[in-house]
């Protein structure tokens, strides 16, 4: 993952409902939850719910289904696993020693 993509999804993740649905998606695991349910659990307006799934399916962190007359999200984790990768690819490459007190 590049810095540009990472910085775009972390973006969307750092407004609150956002985060608070993808939690929620994430939880739902790999079968998906209908947008219904998603706007019940966590009170949010539809026309609101859909703008923020509007913008986490635009940096790839969710995936919408039609089955019928239900839209479904699903968490997509590769995406996910990816950018915690990201964050954590060069943990601690720059570490010093800290020499022993004599």
């Amino acid at each position: 993952m590049d810095t540009e993509s990472a910085a775009k999804q972390l973006a969307e993740l750092g407004h609150t409902t956002r985060l608070e649905v993808f939690r929620y998606l994430v939880r739902g695991g790999h079968s998906g939850v209908p947008v219904g349910e998603i706007q019940a659990a966590l009170d949010v307006p539809g026309s609101t719910l859909s703008h923020h799934l509007t913008r986490l399916v635009s940096v790839g962190l969710v995936k919408q289904r039609r089955e019928g007359r239900i839209l479904y999200c699903t968490p997509q984790y590769d995406e996910l696993n990816g950018l915690i990768g990201f964050l954590k690819d060069e943990c601690c490459i720059n570490e010093r020693s800290v020499p022993a007190s004599e």
